[in-house]
């Protein structure tokens, strides 16, 4: 039997490998409340990707010895789900204490660094700590991009592999290709939503949020578009809240300068009350990408759920998180600060999605290599990597 703990788990977990948000049928509990439904992406898709019989969530918030002694004792390893962890304000809580204590290895599935807008990145020494020991514990520590893996070199870490994202490998198909239809095919768009956003993120947020509503209403002039919000409480309320909360919602949105200023225009408010979309259970979020005949927008996992189920996906790339994401997986994407305005045709080129197509089966073998390496019973499939395809460990 396979018994395994998760650091930072971001829902309950259902039907084995299933996740939801925290005690989601009670939506008045959490509408209030912002948080990413993006994490349970990557979360839900971890776990499609493992073999286990059990699992537990790994508390960093306390040092349990008894618990931690149970841990060393009945379960095999513990996982840090794959997020944006190594940055200037990452809060590790009692982490590095915890690890301290455990003898069972510590595997990073896909984490990333951060760089800020300006200047260069200052880690706390107890994220130093945390990154050591996780390496320390395991063959190999697994990141999203190269952007990440030059972070850990910095911290003396050379067991780095490059392997993107669980999320992009969710239907664990090695072979899984993008192919484009004729534009004229293309019905249904999904345009994935970043409202909120922070000047550590996007330089520019005036432009920022420009360029976020001009390709919403792009979208919702030539095509039949779904809002995708994966959290803000606005934007929950707009697609699940009451009468009452609703109008709420609108209000708080017209008081908020941004929003107001950069953002809402008659037509964006349309859109937003009649074709949002949001959920606290991640299948949901698959179906609809299913349905969908394009993705495009500003969120990563939710982009990279709709390319892992076949449906092509366009990044809009704003900070060093999204930029490494979209070469990582050589995903076609657009530069919000280019200066530059965004064409749907300019994009829809075979060529663009093929190089996708070749990087996401290299990746698709990194991973996989991955787990195998640190003796992670999995159940990707054994395929060997294309000819022609780069190494992709950082050594």
């Amino acid at each position: 039997m396979t018994r395994i703990l998760v650091i930072s788990p971001s829902g309950e977990v259902y039907d084995h490998d299933n996740v939801r948000w925290y005690d989601y049928l009670n939506l008045a509990s959490h509408i209030d409340h912002y948080h990413n439904i993006g994490d349970a992406f990557v979360f839900d898709s971890s776990l499609k990707l493992l073999n286990f019989d059990h699992i537990e969530a790994l508390p960093i918030d306390r040092v349990d010895r008894a618990a931690i002694d149970r841990f060393n004792a009945e379960f095999d390893y513990v996982f840090l789900r794959g997020s944006n962890y190594v940055h200037a304000e990452m809060d590790w809580e009692r982490t590095s204490e915890v690890l301290r204590r455990l003898k069972i290895p510590v595997l990073a599935f896909g984490i990333g660094a951060q760089a800020p807008v300006s200047g260069g990145l200052q880690l706390s020494d107890d994220t130093k700590t945390v990154m050591r020991l996780i390496a320390d514990s395991t063959t190999s520590m697994g990141v999203r991009g190269s952007y990440s893996a030059e972070v850990m070199h910095g911290l003396g870490i050379k067991n780095v592999r490059i392997i993107g994202c669980p999320t992009a490998f969710r239907a664990n198909k090695p072979d899984l290709r993008i192919t484009l239809p004729p534009l004229d095919q293309i019905k249904t768009v999904g345009v994935t939503l970043r409202r909120e956003v922070s000047d550590s993120y996007a330089q520019d947020i005036e432009r920022y949020l420009n360029f976020h509503r001009d390709l919403v209403k792009a979208m919702a002039d030539h095509f039949d578009a779904t809002l995708m919000s994966q959290g803000e409480a606005e934007e929950k309320k707009l697609a699940l809240g009451t009468p009452e909360q609703k109008a709420q919602a609108m209000a708080a949105l017209r008081d908020n300068f941004w929003a107001r200023e950069w953002f809402l225009d008659e037509q964006v408010e349309a859109l937003y009350q009649s074709r949002m979309f949001y959920s606290d259970v991640v299948a949901e979020y698959e179906k609809l990408v299913r349905r969908l005949d394009l993705v495009l927008g500003y969120r990563l996992h939710g982009n990279l759920m709709a390319l892992a189920n076949g449906t092509p996906s366009i990044y809009f790339t704003y900070d060093s998180r999204t930029v490494e994401f979209a070469e990582t997986f050589r995903i076609p994407s657009v530069d919000v600060f280019s200066g530059k305005d965004f064409r749907l045709e300019d994009y829809w080129e075979q060529s663009r999605f093929d190089r996708f197509n070749a990087a996401y089966a290299q990746t698709y073998v990194a991973m996989r290599d991955f787990l195998a390496e640190n003796k992670v019973a999995n159940k990707m499939q054994a395929r060997p990597a294309p000819a022609a395809a780069p190494e992709r460990r950082v050594a």
